[in-house]
């Protein structure tokens, strides 16, 4: 960490999540992770050669929580033999230590487990020694395989002769002279290795073509190799003297009129469970769980060398085990709650991850503001948003995950994108899919893809789903000049009619909206997602990536709730077979009309990369919005007082003149919606 922020305005302190094991949704706690590793080897599921890919909550059926059944603390395992190749996915009862669920796990019709962390090591040993690989790196001038940064990434899936039922990984190599040397500037491109990861063998070694390998620097961490640092900054000082203005009970998080549990998991990394806004002295449920339930990265260059090069963060690689270890000043600035999270390792020992969570509140500008020349007063008051977030490094590429809650009710998500962009060599054939950063370096286009799972619970009950358009009102008698604004209200019944695309073009949103619960004029209460609208997966639809990532080819899908479905690209996502996940959940096509809704949203970016972007890149993002939509009866900010300042922030308004000259205002109190146009003041 290079960070030299000075801590000395800031203040942190630091909690331990999953400390308050037992709530039906809590994260498994370090006890829990421990007592699944017991029972999982008194089963002779986790012995010398077995290896845990993934252990986590095996979460609850909502209905029965709803229902207050007594519900079981059960956890979640995805079991290699490294042996055998054998997979398995257990559930364990961690009151009773037995075992609910023993299922194999067949590549045939699923795919393989995730990539564990020791396999790198594995690629690394293998390669160091292979002849075929030595060979092609002399070629290029190389004979030091030490001085090889080398990354083992997810295979796919593809029609390859000798891969069916193999796990792999292939292999792409960055030169990297001196330990110090940013080794993404200089690519060994036109090379390739398959790495056959259950036999403990390179299986091929494709060198396509020996490129020169780049050789501008691109040591921007190393201080002075870009020139020297600015010294114009000034400090920025946040502070709150009188200490945050939420609170934990547990794992509860309760700020202003929000209340929501705070989880976390080895996969998915934040989750939030039971987000409410109290109102009228009760918690509203607003959305029963939310996460980020898969990320796709996928490349765009054909050749070779890199056609499969497509990743799937969460499910290949677990994003939720690469988190950061925030730093007060730097990652998180201000007043600042950490949260550290246990984890189970592949042998099942528990580690903590420290500082993985960053929660803290900031403000966010303008809440509301008016100035009325009839009452002659003016008010203003302050935004300020909860922060919920966390950071984490999949190889390249560092992401940040920030959930916002907001005064008014409203819950925003932002994906944030920095770190280095994937490189090879830059020639005639890669200049139709990538960019020249330097001279002779390439950032091969891809893209960013997000799936947003949000398990709706607007004031709890079924719901419904509409799709909102802005619509033109056609000339007849009822709108005789045509100014008449409209929108067009499509009423989503079924699984397979609610695969949908943004439109910006009308300003398409989606409502859920409670079949039960009304507001004061007896109209449904609802809660309205508004997507961003950018590209989805532009792979062609025929491609193996757009099969094995269905969910990303279009912006939403929406599910009756089912306990079983909980991951858009499936459950096994490395090597996986195509149509897994949403289009597998959508198969019986059951009923939305109404249900417990589950909205499956894609958003991201498309990434042509740019020379700003390079040697590392400034942070872009993107995102979505939930906001309250004839939830409450009126605004819910009433009550939020002045900022405490030396302006009150509510006080009488600048004095205009009450003559106008304009013909069309009269001063009649019958008339006083008109707002007084003054010779000082612009016409409204």
């Amino acid at each position: 960490m290079t960070c030299t922020c000075t801590p000395a305005p800031h203040t942190s302190r630091s909690r331990r999540l999953g400390d308050e094991s037992g709530a039906p949704y809590a994260t498994l706690s370090e006890g829990e992770l421990r007592r699944a590793a017991e029972i999982l080897r008194a089963n002779g599921a986790l012995g010398a050669d077995h290896r845990i890919a993934y252990l986590g909550l095996d979460e609850p059926d909502r209905r029965d929580v709803r229902a207050g059944r007594t519900v079981a603390r059960r956890a979640r395992a995805q079991v290699l033999d490294v042996a055998t190749g054998q997979a398995r996915d257990i559930a364990v009862d961690l009151e009773t230590g037995t075992f609910v669920l023993d299922a194999p796990i067949h590549h045939d019709d699923s795919g393989q487990v995730p990539l564990l962390q020791e396999e790198h090591a594995l690629i690394r040993d293998l390669l160091a020694v292979d002849e075929d690989w030595l060979a092609a790196l002399r070629l290029r001038g190389i004979t030091d395989p030490s001085t090889v940064a080398l990354a083992g990434l997810s295979a796919g899936r593809y029609p390859i002769e000798g891969e069916e039922g193999r796990r792999l990984a292939r292999v792409l190599a960055h030169h990297q002279p001196t330990p110090q040397t940013m080794p993404w500037a200089h690519p060994i491109d036109g090379l390739v290795a398959y790495v056959d990861l259950g036999a403990r063998r390179v299986a091929r070694v494709v060198d396509v073509e020996v490129m020169p390998i780049p050789q501008e620097t691109a040591d921007y961490h190393v201080p002075g190799t870009f020139g020297p640092e600015r010294t114009t900054q000034r400090p920025i000082v946040i502070q709150q003297p009188e200490g945050p203005s939420f609170s934990f009970d547990g794992d509860v998080l309760t700020w202003e009129k929000w209340s929501l549990r705070i989880g976390y998991d080895m996969r998915e990394g934040l989750v939030l469970h039971g987000i409410g806004f109290e109102d009228a002295g009760r918690t509203r449920p607003v959305v029963h769980r939310a996460s980020i339930a898969e990320m796709l990265v996928p490349y765009g260059d054909p050749g070779p060398v890199r056609f499969w090069q497509n990743y799937f963060d969460t499910g290949e690689y677990l994003l939720g085990r690469l988190v950061n270890s925030l730093e007060l000043g730097c990652d998180c600035v201000g007043d600042i709650t950490y949260l550290d999270v246990p984890i189970a390792d592949a042998r099942g020992e528990v580690k903590v991850l420290p500082n993985a969570i960053c929660v803290h509140e900031e403000d966010a500008g303008v809440l509301w503001k008016h100035t009325e020349q009839f009452t002659g007063t003016s008010d203003v008051r302050r935004q300020r948003r909860l922060v919920v977030s966390f950071f984490v490094t999949v190889g390249n590429y560092d992401y940040g995950f920030y959930w916002y809650l907001y005064l008014d009710g409203k819950i925003e998500f932002e994906a944030k994108a920095t770190g280095l962009v994937f490189t090879a060599a830059y020639d005639e054939r890669t200049a139709r899919f990538a960019s020249e950063l330097a001279p002779g370096l390439a950032a091969p286009y891809h893209q960013h893809l997000f799936c947003a799972r949000l398990d709706m619970a607007v004031d709890e009950g079924p719901a419904v789903i509409d799709e909102i358009d802005v619509a033109t009102v056609p000339i007849d008698d009822g709108n005789p000049h045509g100014t008449a604004i409209g929108f067009r209200s499509t009423r989503l019944t079924r699984e397979s009619e609610a695969v949908r695309r943004a439109d910006a073009s009308v300003d398409r949103t989606w409502r859920v909206s409670s079949a039960e619960a009304t507001n004061r004029f007896g109209r449904p209460v609802s809660y309205v997602l508004k997507p961003e609208g950018k590209p989805v997966l532009q792979a062609h639809p025929e491609s193996v990536i757009a099969s094995r990532a269905r969910f990303a080819t279009s912006d939403l899908w929406v599910t009756a709730y089912d306990p079983d479905e909980r991951y858009p690209a499936g459950a096994v996502v490395n090597q996986s077979v195509g149509e897994q996940g949403l289009p597998a959940f959508i198969a019986d096509d059951a009923s939305l009309e109404p249900a417990d809704l589950v909205l499956w949203h894609t958003f991201g970016l498309t990434h042509f990369p740019r020379l700003e972007d390079w040697p590392i890149m400034p942070v872009d993002s993107c995102g979505f919005a939930l906001t309250p939509h004839d939830f409450f009866d009126r605004n819910p900010t009433l009550d939020v007082p002045a900022s405490a300042s030396s302006c009150a922030c509510a006080h009488e308004a600048p004095t205009h003149s009450t003559t106008s000259h304009d013909p069309h205002h009269s001063h009649h109190p019958s008339h006083s919606h008109h707002l007084p146009v003054s010779p000082s003041s612009p016409a409204p």
